[in-house]
């Protein structure tokens, strides 16, 4: 025979619902917050590239008007970006996959009520077979 448990009374139910609401704003923004982070990297990204391109590119090779000297600073410039923006780039994606795994996919899955992690011991696995 099954229990019947009883409704909870009013006062509790909206006290529950006041937490659960206060919780859903707060992920919303920490959400938000987040995505504005990854976006703000991206800015960054290409205001360095636009920074590097006018201070080693024009200001050095142009306005010199050596060709060898042109040729040296894009090639400065193109080192010196693809080694910066790559760190950056793959900062983004490290920060992309951390914040899935922990903001998406630990409030909505994760529950923590599982069973204690006992490590292999085949100390234990003689101690099941003599039972």
């Amino acid at each position: 025979m099954t229990q019947r448990l009883a409704p909870p009374e009013p006062p509790q139910e909206m006290v529950h619902q006041a937490i659960h609401t206060i919780e859903y704003v707060l992920s919303c923004i920490s959400n938000t917050a987040s995505y504005l982070r990854l976006w703000a990297l991206s800015l960054a990204h290409a205001q360095l590239s636009e920074v590097f391109w006018e201070k080693a590119v024009v200001e050095i090779g142009l306005e010199s008007g050596s060709p060898a000297l042109v040729l040296a600073t894009i090639t400065a410039w193109s080192c010196f970006t693809l080694g910066v923006l790559m760190c950056m780039e793959s900062l983004s994606a490290f920060l992309h996959a951390l914040r899935l795994h922990w903001v998406e996919f630990m409030g909505k899955f994760y529950q923590g009520d599982g069973l204690c992690f006992q490590p292999f011991s085949f100390a234990r696995l003689g101690e099941a077979d003599a039972e």
